[in-house]
């Protein structure tokens, strides 16, 4: 499916001016009222197929159809309201990447609280994909468009309930250039790393074709999983914890898969929910047409209450 970039165009005249929220007076947990606040599946699923349409050429870091995601994702975090960290929207980086010399740019927007502000909760998910190979484009819907879907979704949420924690949001650059971004930021962090709680990292969003989301980095980080343990399925999606013991090897073993391997590396703990691999994973053939809605909003769903849980149990 070809998407052309008139929505970018769009998206990028409506720079939102909306003040930050304030945190909810009341105790009950932000997750309780929520609950009757669903999933814009409309736009979510238009964030996933513009992403991961033709006209974006697979997103590859440093190449113009990555300048072209690039500008998407800062047209919706401007849409949505969200304020530019101080160093600004973007945080550009030159590194060594897998394939070479990359260049790229991180997209950052921030939602402050006033219950607890220096102490931050970064939620990450990387716009990039492979591009194009072999005359191929690699649309990356799941991988990882999806992501940046549900972290855009979230975003929306945030704006409506505020949480007890501030909060970074990140769309990483080059992931597939060997965690490029995401390393560059945690050399050159945006908010002190010592004052980070928690990375939560959303890798392939959109293909629970097994019915499960997988919670990797409680092993490392157990006081974590209890508010996560909590959470009941949603629809047909439900948490599963493992992918990160010893006893998990090779490529079943996720704690340096993606971009949270860069903040675990330096002590910050780390979630990292995502897909299993599927047969679509790093093929061309991971298209717009292979993603149930209906999943992927439930799993988009899931994601938003596993925040709220990592949110509210952080003071407990």
């Amino acid at each position: 499916m070809v998407i052309r970039l008139v929505a970018v165009a769009a998206f990028a005249t409506l720079v939102a001016c909306v003040p930050q929220p304030a945190p909810d007076s009341d105790a009950t947990p932000a997750v309780a009222r929520e609950a009757n606040d669903a999933v814009d599946r409309r736009q979510l699923m238009a964030d996933l197929t513009i992403l991961a349409a033709d006209d974006m050429q697979g997103r590859g870091a440093g190449t113009p159809g990555g300048e072209r995601a690039r500008a998407y994702v800062v047209s919706r975090f401007e849409a949505l309201g969200l304020a530019a960290p101080p160093s600004g929207r973007l945080q550009p980086f030159q590194r060594q990447g897998r394939r070479g010399p990359v260049s790229g740019f991180n997209v950052l927007g921030v939602v402050r609280s006033t219950a607890t502000p220096e102490r931050w909760i970064v939620v990450s998910a990387h716009y990039d994909h492979l591009g194009v190979r072999d005359g191929q484009t690699y649309n990356g819907a799941d991988d990882n468009a999806s992501g940046v879907a549900s972290l855009l979704e979230l975003a929306r949420r945030l704006r409506r309930t505020a949480p007890r924690h501030s909060v970074l949001l990140v769309a990483f650059d080059a992931e597939e250039q060997g965690l490029s971004g995401a390393r560059h930021y945690v050399e050159n962090p945006v908010v002190p790393l010592a004052a980070t709680a928690v990375n939560l990292n959303l890798d392939m969003t959109a293909r629970e074709d097994d019915g499960v989301l997988w919670v990797t980095g409680t092993h490392q980080n157990p006081s974590l999983r209890p508010p996560l343990e909590a959470l009941a399925p949603v629809g047909p999606v439900r948490l599963r914890f493992g992918k990160d013991t010893p006893q998990d090897l090779g490529e079943n073993n996720w704690v340096n898969a993606s971009d949270h391997a860069a903040f675990h590396a330096r002590g910050v703990p780390f979630v990292y929910l995502g897909a299993d691999y599927h047969a679509d994973y790093h093929q061309p053939t991971d298209d717009v047409a292979r993603i149930r809605p209906e999943v992927f909003a439930a799993a988009t769903e899931l994601v938003l209450r596993a925040f709220r849980a990592l949110d509210e149990g952080l003071d407990r």
